[in-house]
């Protein structure tokens, strides 16, 4: 880890290796309704075929609220099958390897963040990128062009992004109140302290000293990025500018030190699944919890050399 103390700003180097290498492409092989294709599916109780408009299947109204229990369940075929245990091992061991440095990467990132003005504007500015506001500000924009285009597509699209915020950020609120670590900027020890299962009450009185893990933050937004990416593979662009938001948006909370680095590596897991798994309502495939001799294998595994860290994201076939 000799990097982190030899040079500035190694804590923002560490948080976009952990973003940009783990959210490379990954193949799924999800059943979809193109625009021009007429053919039988299967469908969830909370979706229907739409024969008017464009883009495929419209979900029900309340899908976005019904789904989320299912959503709950298919995760935990993701947690707790043997197949992904290199999922959640690599995730452990990132988490771990990160904690050991967190204290020098936040004091190096307050550094950089204190030193230059640019920088303290940028993140104050860019921190709201998670805060919900967007998300489902982006989600009524797709389902008002979907009423007035009567496109399925853009509506599917809306419910899909409410329905992932919603199941993604119980999931991260659950573990907030579980796990109980401080926030670098609040924190009274190196690293912060974690206060496993807090008192509640005084959660609720000093938030910061207890909601520091997972990020909500980049589960959140980068949940919303995968939802857009897998309903319009045809933008080319939404894949660069999703994730360098999600970058952006997790060096600004490690500068702003609302987050340690390590509060990430969970937070991209639980944002890329339950995105994933709100897209593709259908048939999951690889990432499901069933699979089938010939579907792609998911494997992740921790990256730490001297010029990056991240997670490796890799699918066999």
């Amino acid at each position: 880890m000799g990097f982190l103390s030899s040079a500035r700003g190694a804590g923002r180097v560490l948080c976009l290796g952990l973003v940009l290498v783990a959210l490379q492409p990954v193949q799924v092989n999800a059943q979809k309704v193109s625009d021009n294709e007429s053919r039988s599916v299967v469908v969830n109780p909370g979706d229907s075929l739409h024969p008017e408009g464009s883009g495929g299947f419209l979900p029900e109204w309340h899908a976005a609220i019904s789904n989320i229990p299912g959503d709950w369940l298919r995760f935990a075929g993701i947690a707790f099958r043997p197949r992904y245990a290199p999922l959640m091992a690599g995730t452990a061991g990132l988490t771990v390897a990160l904690v050991a440095v967190d204290n020098e990467a936040w004091l190096r990132s307050h550094e950089w963040y204190t030193g230059s003005g640019t920088v303290k504007w940028m993140s104050d500015k860019v921190e709201f990128l998670g805060d919900g506001r967007p998300q489902f500000g982006l989600a009524a924009a797709f389902a008002a062009y979907g009423f007035v285009a009567r496109d399925s597509r853009a509506l599917r699209t809306g419910s899909q992004i409410v329905e992932t915020i919603l199941a993604s950020g119980t999931v991260v609120q659950v573990l907030k109140h579980i796990t109980g670590r401080e926030s670098p900027f609040v924190s009274t020890r190196p690293a912060g302290r974690w206060d496993l299962f807090p008192n509640q009450i005084e959660y609720a009185k000093h938030v910061p000293h207890y909601d520091a893990y997972p990020s909500g933050h980049v589960t959140t937004l980068l949940a919303t990025v995968t939802v857009v990416i897998e309903n319009y593979p045809e933008w080319w662009w939404a894949r660069p500018v999703g994730y360098a938001a999600v970058a952006g948006l997790a060096v600004s909370m490690g500068n702003t030190g609302i987050h340690w680095y390590s509060d990430y590596p969970l937070a991209v897991v639980l944002g890329y699944s339950f995105g994933m798994i709100a897209a593709h309502p259908l048939e999951l495939g690889g990432l499901g919890p069933e699979s089938k001799p010939g579907e792609p294998e998911l494997s992740v595994a921790p990256l730490i050399e001297p010029s990056r860290a991240g997670i490796v994201v890799s699918v066999s076939f």
